[in-house]
């Protein structure tokens, strides 16, 4: 794997170094197995080298081993992701991941985890771009980056409001004015040749400026209906114990979802995938699915 790639390896054995029992219950982790599970492939691999006095080990047999563990579907279906990932690390090309979606619809969470399971280091969220640009724009200045994504309408003029939809205007002008931003953290990025996952309400399909020499991948995230789209704000309110403003959220959740389905809409006239987010493992695996088909992609091409 390139050095420059800056992610870690899937163990897969019969390499440079030595089998590592921590490092394989971490790569069976990151395609989808469960912690306990995972351990207990590693430790029986572990047992497989000590008895046969081997320190490295094939993907063939870390199948038939999977599959006397984990039973011969989810066996060689775990191995099947490995050796995908394990293809994925070979590219010399750095990824990069967006995950775009209106406020509450989980991205921080699966661009998370989507990043752990890559082995990539950077996450950045487009509202740390905003807040950044905060601190060097007034309000008199950039006025829409001082307000959140579905108030940015209030940073329309009386005249303009009048004229033209205020939340979606606002939102726009907000997302243009953050994108010179995230263009600019992407590019230096590349030229640093670092993986990255970004996520944020500013990730427009159609907004995005184009990335070249990059495995790039762009997706939405949603949320089907009002009411789960809801109790993701008052899980995010336990979480954060109250750290962010839960009546805020819930009193413009339908500006909230007005800008979702303008999000979505675009997504498809862009044809970039939508993920309906209903749970989080279910949402990161679809992720990390469109990363490992471009991957392959690339390689036939």
């Amino acid at each position: 794997m390139s050095e420059r790639r800056r992610t870690d390896p899937i163990p897969l054995g019969g390499g440079e170094e030595p089998y590592s029992k921590g490092l394989m219950a971490r790569a069976l982790m990151r395609v989808g197995v469960s912690a306990v599970r995972a351990y207990e492939v590693a430790r029986r691999i572990e047992q497989d080298l000590l008895s046969r006095k081997q320190d490295s080990i094939e993907l063939d047999r870390v199948e038939e081993l999977a599959e006397d563990v984990l039973g011969e579907h989810e066996g060689v279906d775990a191995v099947r992701r490995l050796r995908r990932y394990s293809d994925l690390a070979e590219l010399d090309l750095p990824i990069i991941v967006l995950i775009g979606g209106a406020t509450g619809t989980g991205k921080s969470t699966v661009a998370t985890e989507v990043a752990y399971r890559l082995g990539v280091t950077r996450v950045t969220s487009t509202d740390f771009v905003r807040q950044t640009l905060r601190a060097f724009f007034s309000p008199e200045f950039m006025p829409s980056i001082h307000y959140s994504s579905f108030e940015a309408g209030r940073a329309l003029r009386s005249a303009e409001a009048e004229e033209v939809d205020p939340l979606l205007h606002g939102f726009l002008d907000q997302t243009r004015n953050v994108l010179v931003g995230v263009n600019a953290a992407i590019e230096r990025s590349l030229a640093e040749g670092w993986s990255t996952v970004l996520e944020g309400v500013h990730l427009v399909p159609g907004l995005t400026a184009p990335i070249a020499d990059a495995l790039v991948v762009q997706c939405v995230l949603a949320i089907q209906s009002e009411d789960a789209h809801a109790s993701h704000f008052w899980i995010r309110d336990m979480a954060s114990e109250g750290a962010r403003a839960l009546d805020k959220y819930l009193d413009h959740l339908g500006d909230i979802r007005y800008l979702q389905d303008y999000i979505v809409e675009r997504a498809q006239r862009e044809d970039v995938p939508v993920i309906w987010n209903q749970d989080r493992e279910g949402a990161t695996s679809a992720v990390l699915e469109l990363v490992l088909s471009a991957a392959e992609r690339l390689e036939r091409v």
